[in-house]
């Protein structure tokens, strides 16, 4: 059976894993929050998914194996029947010349381990740990690819009706079940190709016969209210949809606009109860970790978590809200949209048609007494004098900003029109972030680089982009080696042979320090801000990302992409 939260609480106190404090707050924490320990110790970072997955491993005797980033072969998976392998939470994910490798939550079901064998034709099994959410994802694996689900709707249909709302509901479905961030819907000369985004990369999922876009698109635009008479201006619109298989809430931003072919229409999902992150999970390292506790624990100030859309602003943002959400504290939030909900946050929806912006939403909130704001983004000059104020009065303000990176931040607060005095008075901490890919451990493999006069040698591509560093940067985090190692994934079915699987964020923490209040003062530009932060020990994300490439969990070249543009 899965553990109890008495008994994970006891392994963690018997591994001496967590101090007794910690874990007595955990378990708080999580009597309060009306959830499990185990998402408790995640989402409040007591400890990384990866991590305590190991330790209930080790309390197992069996090795820990992560389903997320494993390619389960097609035969292997069906050994067992979904719904058994559901019940028992096992997987077959492997056979070598040790036996059948077996994933389960749950080790204590011999007979059926060695039932599996014996179909796979083997005597001998291997024993793995993978935690229930990874079980329960790998499900997914049983159900057939869109492209053939779709075409068979489409073969099904009757009077030569196409099933336009079956189309659209498995579209969702297999969408939300891939995790993936869009979908687009875009008309071609002869055909529609479906694309989703997944990663921060685009993949083509099915192509649809031409004749079903206009119908397909008419009845998105019922669902968001959109004019149906209207296509040759832009769109937007709106929809809320719910996931049966997880019970899920669906908001779905819908953007249609007219291209030569058609009307192509672009669609972001965020679903009400997606998982969220703690901040170590999300790639956050102790240093830059201890840095923003400081300033979240200060009773007022402003955090600001700052890069381009799509960066990953707003999750850390709700893993710092996540932290401080405790019965004694009133925390509110004004966003556009609300992306994740959170219990015991009083989250509002901002709705420029009936004028709830964020400055007249945050005027508001102000009188709702509250300890913590969180502002979805300050784009004006209006929002950022209210921002301030509020962080001048006693509140902590928790907000987002569109900056290449933490310093400009500063000078762009001050272009905005706030004083240089007050936004270093106010401001308490400034994140700058991206999210880079992670490598496939399924097919992730290395190369050994040369260092030769002319620069480094090896496979010509990591060795282009390992001589276009710093030198600098190269002996800061690569020492005086001749000779380095640097991994990247070759590409596999269980990556869409992209090389990469899942993302996590590379980060900068600028603490503001007296003098670079000083500096702020004197109205110093960017370059003269960069500089201090580097003397007061800011790591930049260039940096940070050398560091994980360094640690094998990403590529040169996918730092360089989102540092460089």
């Amino acid at each position: 059976m899965v553990l109890t939260d008495t008994e994970l609480a006891q392994i963690l106190s018997d591994l001496k894993y967590l101090s007794s404090e910690k874990l007595q707050a955990a378990e708080n924490q999580a009597a309060a929050g009306k959830q499990t320990l185990y998402d408790t110790l995640v989402e409040h970072d007591y400890l990384g998914e990866e991590e305590l997955s190991k330790v209930i491993a080790y309390h197992y005797q069996l090795p820990y194996v992560a389903l997320r980033s494993t390619n389960i072969p097609e035969d292997l998976l069906h050994l067992i029947p979904k719904s058994v392998a559901e019940k028992y939470l096992t997987l077959p994910f492997d056979l070598d010349e040790h036996g059948l490798h077996i994933a389960t939550a749950r080790p204590d079901s011999a007979d059926l381990y060695a039932m599996l064998a014996k179909k796979a034709g083997v005597k001998q099994y291997q024993l793995s740990y993978s935690p229930e959410p990874e079980l329960t994802a790998a499900l997914h694996l049983y159900k057939p690819q869109l492209a053939s689900v779709l075409t068979g709707l489409l073969a099904q249909a009757s009077g030569g009706v196409p099933p336009i709302n079956e189309l659209i509901n498995k579209l969702f479905e297999y969408a939300y079940e891939a995790q993936a961030s869009d979908v687009h819907i875009e008309p071609q000369l002869e055909h529609t190709v479906i694309r989703f985004r997944i990663d921060g990369v685009l993949h083509d999922q099915v192509a649809l016969p031409k004749h079903l876009h206009e119908q397909l698109v008419a009845r998105l635009k019922v669902m968001a209210r959109l004019r149906t008479d209207e296509h040759l201006s832009a769109q937007d619109g709106r929809l809320h949809i719910t996931d049966k298989a997880d019970n899920d809430e669906l908001t779905v931003r819908i953007s249609v606009v007219p291209v030569i072919t058609g009307e192509k229409v672009v669609m972001r999902l965020l679903a009400k109860h997606a998982r969220q992150y703690g901040l170590t999970e999300l790639g956050m390292s102790d240093a830059d970790l201890l840095k923003l506790r400081h300033g979240y624990n200060r009773p007022f100030g402003m955090i600001l978590s700052t890069g381009p859309t799509g960066s990953g602003k707003t999750t850390t943002i709700y893993a710092v809200l996540k932290m401080l959400n405790t019965r004694n504290r009133n925390i509110a939030t004004i966003e556009d949209p609300v992306e994740y909900v959170i219990d015991g946050v009083n989250q509002i929806q901002a709705n420029v048609k009936t004028n709830l912006t964020f400055s007249d939403g945050l005027r508001s909130l102000l009188r709702q007494d509250p300890d913590i704001l969180f502002v979805g983004e300050i784009r004006d000059q209006e929002t950022a004098d209210i921002a301030v104020n509020a962080a001048m009065t006693g509140h902590l303000v928790l907000s987002t900003m569109h900056t290449n990176d933490a310093v400009t931040t500063l000078p762009r607060l001050i272009d905005m029109g706030i004083e240089p005095f007050l936004a270093a008075s106010t401001v308490n901490i400034i994140i700058g972030q991206r999210l880079v890919r992670q490598i496939c451990s399924h097919c992730k493999t290395s190369v050994a680089l040369t260092q030769t006069p002319l620069g480094w040698a090896g496979d010509s591509e990591q060795a282009a982009l390992l001589t276009s560093l710093d030198p600098k940067l190269i002996v800061k985090y690569f020492g005086k080696k001749t000779s380095v190692r640097v991994y990247y994934g070759t590409g596999c079915s269980a990556c869409h042979s992209t090389g990469y699987q899942g993302r996590f964020g590379i980060f900068e923490v600028l603490e503001l320090t007296p003098k670079m209040s000083e500096l702020i003062n004197a109205k110093a530009d960017s370059q003269v801000l960069a500089a201090q932060a580097a003397k007061d020990g800011m790591v930049t994300m260039l940096e940070d990302g050398l560091g994980k490439v360094i640690a094998g969990r990403t590529t040169l070249a996918e730092i360089l992409r989102v540092t460089r543009g």
